[in-house]
Formats: C-alpha cells, sequence, structure tokens
C-alpha cells in the first residue's frame, strides 16, 4: 500500500509537469497573468528583477515610468525614445507569452513621455475639454496614441473619465486630468481619445471607476472618502462610453464611499464593481489602480487586499513597486498568496479562470 501511494503521488506530479509542458496553464501561471508589476531598470540582463517575473513566474504585465518614487530620483525606466524602444523590445524578447506593456500617458500633466525624452508635446485633458473640438481631441490623442505604439506599448491608462465635481481635487481637477465638469463632455472627448488608440492596437483603461473627481484627497496617500460629495452624475461616461461596447478596459480607484460600501474602498468592493459588471454590464478587462497606494497598504495587508479585489472582480493587479518602497519579491508573494486563497477555498478556480480568459482575450487583440 505504502507504494501505491508512493506511485500516485509521482503520478500526480508526473501529470502536473505534463500539463504546463503541454500548454495548459497551471494555477501559478494563470495568477501571475493576473499581475502588473514595476520595476527598476532602463535595460535588463537575464539577472534583471524584471526578466527573472517574466522568465520564472510569466507575469501578465508590466507598467513602466519615468520618474522613481521611493529614491525620489530619475531615471527609472525611461531617459529618451531610442533607450525605450530597446527596453520594450527586450521586455518581449524575455516573455514567453504576450505581455501588457502599460504606461499612463494622459496628456499634459501626467505624461511619461516628455518632451525632456524628446518626445512631442501635449496637452492637458481639461485644455482639451474646454475647447470640446473633435479635431484638437483627436489630434492630441493621435499623438499619444501613436507615441505609446512606437515605444512598444500596448496598453495606456487614460483616459481620466472622472468629472470635474470639485475643481480643487489634488489629483484630478487640480492638475487638469478631468475633460470637463459636465459628463456628457467628458464622454465625448474621452470617446475620441479612445478611437485614436483602437486604430493603433493600443488598450485604453478608462479611470477612475466609480468616479474621482469629487474627492478632497489623494488616495496615493491614504484614504479618500467621498461619501458627501460623490453623486450617480459621476458614473454617466461609463454609462455613455459602454453601453455602446467600447472596447476598452476599466481602472477602480481607491476612493471609499460609504452610500454604496460601508466596509470597503471602490477596489476592494463587490458591491462598487457590480455596479460595473451588472448595472452597466460591462465585461471587459477590470485593472486595480496601484495596490501599493496608502489608500489600500495601510489599511488591509497584502493577503486581504488580494483576495478582496479579485472577488470584488477585479482580473488585473497592478502593483507598481514605486510608491514607498520598492520590493523585489512582490511577484512571488503575490502569486504564492494567490495559490494558497484558491488553495483555502477562499478564492474559487472559476474566478481564477474567468480573470484569466478575459486577459487572453484583450491580448489577442493588442498591438504586439
Amino acid at each position: 500500500m505504502k507504494h501505491f501511494f508512493l506511485f500516485l503521488s509521482f503520478s500526480v506530479l508526473f501529470a502536473s509537469c505534463r500539463m504546463a509542458e503541454s500548454g495548459v496553464p497551471t494555477l501559478e501561471q494563470k495568477a501571475a497573468q493576473m499581475l502588473m508589476v514595476g520595476f527598476r531598470d532602463t535595460a535588463i540582463t537575464a539577472e534583471s528583477d524584471v526578466t527573472q517575473w517574466l522568465r520564472d513566474y510569466q507575469i501578465g504585465g508590466v507598467i513602466l515610468f519615468e520618474y522613481d518614487s521611493p529614491s525620489k530620483s530619475r531615471p527609472r525606466n525611461i531617459t529618451s525614445a531610442t533607450q525605450l524602444k530597446s527596453l520594450t523590445d527586450s521586455l518581449k524578447h524575455f516573455s514567453p507569452k504576450p505581455l501588457f506593456i502599460a504606461v499612463d500617458e494622459e496628456g499634459g500633466n501626467v505624461s511619461r513621455l516628455k518632451v525632456r525624452y524628446g518626445f512631442e508635446p501635449t496637452v492637458t485633458p481639461q485644455y482639451l475639454g474646454t475647447l470640446d473640438n473633435e479635431d484638437s481631441t483627436r489630434f492630441y490623442a493621435r499623438r499619444i496614441a501613436q507615441a505609446c505604439r512606437d515605444m512598444g506599448f500596448n496598453v495606456n491608462f487614460a483616459p481620466a473619465v472622472d468629472v470635474n465635481v470639485n475643481p480643487d481635487c489634488p489629483v484630478i481637477g487640480k492638475i487638469g486630468r478631468s475633460f470637463s465638469a459636465d459628463a456628457e463632455v467628458v464622454a465625448r472627448n474621452a470617446r475620441w481619445f479612445v478611437d485614436e488608440h483602437n486604430k493603433l492596437g493600443i488598450l485604453c483603461s478608462l479611470k477612475h471607476f466609480p468616479g474621482h473627481g469629487s474627492s478632497v484627497s489623494d488616495t496615493h496617500l491614504g484614504l479618500a472618502d467621498v461619501t458627501e460629495t460623490w453623486t450617480n452624475a459621476e458614473l454617466l461616461p461609463y454609462w455613455l462610453l459602454l453601453r455602446d461596447s467600447l472596447p476598452v478596459a476599466v481602472m477602480t480607484s481607491h476612493i471609499f464611499n460609504r452610500t454604496i460600501d460601508s466596509l470597503y474602498p471602490a477596489t476592494l468592493s463587490a458591491a462598487t464593481l457590480s455596479m460595473l459588471r451588472n448595472s452597466l454590464q460591462f465585461n471587459g478587462l477590470v485593472f486595480s489602480d496601484d495596490m501599493m497606494m496608502n489608500a489600500v497598504s495601510k489599511f488591509y495587508g497584502l493577503e486581504d487586499a488580494i483576495c478582496l479585489a479579485i472577488n470584488a472582480g477585479v482580473d488585473v493587479l497592478i502593483f507598481s513597486n514605486n510608491i514607498d518602497t520598492y520590493n523585489p519579491d512582490i511577484v512571488k508573494d503575490a502569486v504564492n498568496i494567490i495559490v494558497r486563497l484558491v488553495g483555502d477555498g477562499k478564492i474559487s478556480k472559476d474566478r481564477i479562470d474567468q480573470s484569466y480568459q478575459r486577459i487572453m482575450e484583450a491580448k489577442k487583440k493588442l498591438v504586439r
């Protein structure tokens, strides 16, 4: 009997290895596809952190920055157009599967592809919304989309469709990231912006669901409670854009709204994301905002945050490694946590499969 069980154990292990080798993804590989991670390098080798994450775990995506916040210094990933294209080519080379390569390129004050690195100038969404002119918005959106494509990006975390409810919001209105205080103007300009990206095979992600424009504080720094300021009007741009099945992803915000969920911020809230999935009937890809932002990391441990976000409906968890600390073990830690949560029955295998299928489907449509 002892020999029988030993034989059975080896048989199960052999079968698991065969499944991985035959192209059937393992749970670990599916979990890794649900991660988008930031790294420190302007050029990579076989020994770089990100190369090991790609090789050993097959992570789903990377996000690039020009400024390294933990060290308060440059460069992070970008020094010039030639250097950046070489970096994204290397990332694709080292990745065994199609890779999301993402950037926050909204234009104006939120730009990684700056003039100082040789890129063409852009303007703020607020400027474009004030003009509310299709030719102007398409002109700058095309400039941004072309730069993204030329540099090897296939995901742009833009446009922000936050309604400019509070012009003094430190992370939206005050720095010109909202097209307008009029939700219809926001939706109209966002549609033109997205269309120019879609023409070039770049996936846009609307943000920050369900609306960050009324906040008085910054989720990078801590809790942003919009209970007293948020209104349903902030959902209108999403409804106007998603009702026609616009090919986009959606990024969550970490805002806290007691009237929607008295316990959890939006990224971790099933009640909030059910509005997106059910009321707005969105079945596309959902990205979290950065899970390392203090609105999440100050109040939740890594395991609880991951469990809540996935069960809420998030498909891809972003770990920028670019807030307060840089964690070279974040991929290992996150993959192990997801696998353990599935094993403990806290996240279902079906839920992982659902996200994995969305990720793979989205990647088929993107520029390589």
